[in-house]
């Protein structure tokens, strides 16, 4: 556990959020009737989530604040991991998962990350300690707590249901007797009834999800990559040898096995119909990958602790050999966690998270004058102006009708199109913050007022300048003078007063 505090607590200030953690930062400041609003449309899946994380920000509204409790959960997660380890397996065992489950770099970047993962990993990893407690104990009250952790965990995000799978998985490995099936059954029951009205409404939101695509063997080989402690060369075959030997201690590999393999395999397979798979809706199973490779080690430092060095003789057993097998695995941990060092100082920059929201507002704080209208291209760009409102404060959103609370939305409601031009009309100059990808000539969006945006400022204004940070692109657009409209483009003319107006011409007849 300290090992995972001290791995979360390093670089947790990464200097900006990215856009799915500025939306966990928005959304939970807003008042609790907001949230519920929100939750009717949008992210009903994190709708558990936004109102811890509303209590969290009441104390602090920052980014660190906005992470800490992702770095309780992983340090929490990893002592569960070590409780599990040492229940099946012995003291040891548990050691070494826990500290391995805390060095994978997988888990270092979920633990610092404003979203709800590494609390459902948490979740589901104190969930099935109190499962193998509960198969111990035999009673058929010792279910509840068991029922009582996963409820919640499974609000946190649905996904974190297939643990059940996995359990049965577990229980039927195990073999254990009809009582202990019944009293599974009742709580995991329980769970699912819970869960089921969160499954339907989350169904009418799938349209948050339409950007994932069916995953292939590729997204199989990088779970592995990422799951396994050891991602590259000789450190990433010694951990599959472990991992392999692990499956030979049966009641720890009755547990680590499913909870590594059901989960991710089931939502892969459901993904080639329907795509729903990303690696972070099942981190709760790295603590299987853990449990084994430590598992494994286990088994191979049995073997070596019976070793005894007496003189240039070997023999059996000794205090020695046992101290070998300590400071063996100290050594070897610390070499998985120098071998892992790059990946872990890439992922506490800003720059490897998909974007930072703190730089396009720093950037439009340098650039924008006072009363400057900006457009956001697309709607979702706007994020950054609710992550970080000082930075957009001196300028006006043209397109904005309704704001993000008072419309029940994540981003806000815009003008339509007809109202859009007719506020365009009336600027001569408007600063444009975009994606790149949406200022492509190929993009073409599906909402009407996308489209309105791009089509106004490509026939009545001209790029005065352009700025790029990473993967946003802001830039000036000032209107165009009558000569400088481009041909085809639609002009009015004034006339003088009193000056007759032109007659029309009359149509020429259609030729077939």
């Amino acid at each position: 556990m300290a090992v995972m505090l001290a791995v979360g607590l390093w670089g947790l200030d990464r200097g900006g959020m990215w856009g799915d953690e500025s939306v966990t930062f928005q959304v939970a400041q807003r008042t609790v009737p907001q949230i519920w609003r929100l939750l009717h449309d949008v992210d009903a899946v994190h709708g558990l989530y936004y109102l811890v994380m509303h209590v969290v920000l009441a104390v602090h509204p920052d980014e660190v604040v906005l992470r800490l409790p992702s770095v309780a959960a992983g340090t929490a997660t990893a002592g569960l991991v070590a409780a599990l380890g040492v229940r099946l397996a012995g003291p040891r065992v548990g050691l070494w998962a826990g500290v391995l489950y805390a060095i994978t770099p997988m888990t270092g970047h979920y633990a610092q990350e404003g979203r709800s993962y590494a609390l459902v990993a948490a979740g589901v990893a104190a969930a099935t300690l109190l499962l193998v407690r509960a198969v111990d104990a035999g009673r058929a009250r010792a279910w509840w707590p068991y029922g009582a952790v996963l409820a919640p965990t499974c609000l946190l995000h649905e996904f974190a249901v297939l643990v059940l799978c996995a359990h049965a998985v577990t229980l039927a490995l195990w073999r254990v007797p009809r009582r202990v099936w019944s009293g599974w059954g009742r709580a995991a029951g329980a769970v699912v009834l819970l869960v089921l009205p969160l499954v339907w409404v989350s169904h009418g939101q799938a349209g948050q999800v339409a950007w994932l695509v069916t995953p292939g063997w590729d997204r199989v080989a990088r779970l592995a990559r990422n799951v396994v402690p050891g991602p590259e060369g000789a450190a990433l075959w010694v951990s599959l040898l472990l991992l392999a030997v692990g499956l030979r201690a049966r009641r720890t590999a009755a547990v680590a096995l499913p909870l590594l393999l059901v989960p991710p395999g089931l939502l892969l397979t459901a993904s080639q119909v329907r795509p729903l798979y990303h690696d972070r809706y099942v981190l709760y199973a790295l603590a299987g990958a853990s449990l084994l490779v430590a598992a494994g080690a286990g088994r191979a430092a049995g073997l070596l602790g019976r070793v005894r060095f007496d003189g240039r003789r070997v023999r059996i057993g000794g205090r020695h050999a046992h101290a070998l097998v300590g400071v063996t695995g100290v050594l070897a941990l610390t070499a998985t966690f120098l071998h892992q060092l790059p990946v872990h100082r890439q992922d506490r920059s800003a720059a490897h998270r998909p974007d930072n929201l703190a730089v396009v507002s720093a950037l439009a704080v340098r650039q924008m004058r006072a009363g400057d209208p900006v457009l956001f291209v697309p709607s979702v760009g706007r994020l950054a102006a609710l992550a970080y409102p000082k930075g957009f404060a001196r300028v006006r959103d043209i397109a904005l009708r309704e704001s993000a609370p008072r419309s029940g939305t994540l981003w806000g409601r815009e003008a339509t199109p007809g109202q859009l031009r007719r506020r365009l009309a009336s600027v001569d100059r408007v600063w444009l913050v975009a994606e790149r990808y949406a200022l492509a000539p190929g993009w073409s969006p599906a909402d009407p007022v996308e489209r309105t945006k791009l089509a106004v400022l490509a026939e009545e204004f001209a790029v005065r300048e352009e700025h790029v940070r990473d993967d946003v692109v802001l830039r000036l657009h000032v209107r165009r003078r009558a000569a400088e409209v481009p041909p085809g483009a639609a002009t009015t003319a004034r006339l003088p007063a009193g000056h007759p107006a032109p007659r029309r011409a009359r149509p020429r007849p259609a030729r077939w």
